[in-house]
């Protein structure tokens, strides 16, 4: 929900997208949904005493790359509604390094899945990393369409309607890992 969450402020920023970016934004948020839940059964099968420690900054680590992120496109709109007409012409695009931390922030929290689908052989973890990337990829996909249809209605506040939920997002993670971790 975090990455289809994060799709949709991706497509009010950018209301015309194409869909080749569409579905390379969807693939790499479905490849780190897929991807830390594998590196925390790996981890629960090698380090788990070393990772353990880890666990205690996933929250602070999402909060803060989720906070820059959002800071960053509501500080840009802010900026850009000094000059109104520049605004109408340009749009910001999503460049691989924001794409690449978005993807981590909204996935970290996805390294304790792995701890709980430590009793699974092999075949099976892998089996539910896919299922996992393979949900996310249409959970992002259906959130890019629905952020694109609505950044017509809400174009001139799209960078900081983004920028808001990218930092709800944040907290969100940061909120529910603290009470996971200190409940």
């Amino acid at each position: 929900m975090d990455a289809f969450s994060v799709s949709i402020a991706d497509g009010l920023n950018e209301p015309n997208m194409k869909k080749a970016k569409m579905l390379g934004i969807a693939s790499t948020f479905a490849i780190f949904q897929f991807a830390m839940p594998m590196i925390g059964w790996l981890c629960v099968h090698t380090i788990v005493e070393k990772f353990n420690v880890f666990r205690y900054a996933i929250p602070w680590i999402a909060l803060t790359l989720l906070s820059f992120i959002g800071g960053k496109m509501i500080f840009e709109n802010i900026r850009s509604r000094k000059n109104l007409e520049e605004e109408k012409n340009t749009t910001k695009k999503l460049g691989l390094i924001a794409l690449l931390i978005q993807g981590i922030a909204t996935s970290i929290d996805a390294l304790s899945v792995g701890f709980t689908i430590a009793d699974y052989d092999a075949l099976n973890a892998i089996i539910a990393c896919t299922i996992i990337g393979v949900v996310t990829l249409g959970f992002c996909v259906i959130g890019l369409f629905f952020g694109k249809k609505i950044s017509s209605k809400f174009s001139s506040y799209a960078e900081l309607i983004g920028g808001i939920i990218l930092i709800g997002i944040g907290l969100e993670i940061f909120i529910s890992g603290m009470i996971e971790l200190y409940a």
